[in-house]
């Protein structure tokens, strides 16, 4: 139970919910498979698994955390599939009548072929993390996209009637730090490194985009860049011998990795015993780790608690 990724919420109002509160309310939006006829569908279910436990809501015991899961289940049925057999259809048609067949008449093929294929499509499942940590007035989503924790910050507000979060403001954009940390005139703090990795886009609208990898960031063809306009838009950087990450202009948190030593110290503390114990040691230290680490960078960009 590693997050791979962040997208970064703040409470705007306390969290009320208790684990069994909430309990309550996610099994009102328990997932539940696609229908025949459905193309997706989405749902809560156990953060550790069916197998193991039938809990939504996977509570640590110290630190007031509480994890949920969402599960989102899509059939794979491709356009190119559905446009050819569309296409075989209304041929058929165009022959035995002699005649064009009207748009209508396209769509309502088409319609048909939909009922015909969508039961018989294969299903893919993906599943997508929520870390509430009520007393430090965070939400953390581990989603590739803002797009994805969106669909889960929307399900769980409508699940719970209502979600009292945002996005954390910023006085500006996190490419101006990170530019003024690779070009020397402003030196990282202490607990922040960057790595060998960066992204430089021009902010002018549809303006080029250089991307370095497992380069020297001090390099002068980077500097180059810089003074050429280009701003710092990704950033790897390692925080505090805790975790690595790569920072978005936008605040995500990409390809985020702990340190071997938590994983260890995660193992320890479980000592052997089931997946269950395992889990929930891996959660508490990776949500304590998080707790600290998301409220310094937000600290170092200047968000307003």
């Amino acid at each position: 139970m590693w997050f791979k990724n962040l997208i970064i919420y703040r409470f705007s109002e306390a969290f009320e919910q208790t684990p069994e509160t909430l309990e309550t309310a996610l099994a009102r939006a328990a997932f539940r498979p696609c229908a025949s006829q459905e193309l997706a569908s989405h749902g809560w279910v156990a953060p550790l698994g069916e197998r193991h436990s039938q809990q939504l809501v996977h509570a640590a015991a110290n630190g007031g955390f509480m994890l949920l899961c969402l599960r989102r289940e899509s059939r794979l049925l491709p356009a190119s599939v559905v446009r050819e057999r569309v296409d075989e259809k209304v041929e058929e048609i165009e022959t035995a009548e002699q005649r064009r067949l009207r748009k209508k008449e396209r769509d309502e093929i088409r319609d048909a072929v939909l009922l015909e294929l969508t039961p018989r499509a294969f299903t893919k499942r993906s599943h997508h993390y929520a870390l509430l940590a009520p007393a430090q007035g965070l939400l953390l989503i581990d989603a590739g996209s803002v797009k994805q924790a969106e669909e889960l910050a929307a399900l769980l507000r409508k699940t719970l009637g209502e979600l009292p979060v945002a996005f954390p403001s910023l006085p500006a954009p996190p490419s101006l730090l990170f530019t003024r940390w690779i070009d020397g005139s402003e030196a990282p703090p202490a607990d922040f490194e960057p790595g060998d990795e960066c992204e430089l886009s021009d902010p002018a609208e549809g303006g080029a985009v250089v991307r370095c990898r497992r380069q020297p960031l001090e390099a002068d063809e980077v500097r180059g860049h810089i003074e050429a306009g280009k701003r710092v838009t990704r950033l790897a950087v390692a925080w505090s011998d805790q975790l690595e990450c790569v920072l978005g202009d936008d605040l995500s948190v990409k390809r985020l990795r702990f340190a071997d030593r938590l994983k260890e110290e995660a193992a320890e503390q479980a000592g052997g015993e089931d997946a269950a114990a395992q889990f929930d040691a891996d959660f508490v230290l990776m949500s304590e780790t998080l707790v600290r680490f998301v409220p310094r960078l937000l600290e170092l960009l200047g968000s307003e608690s």
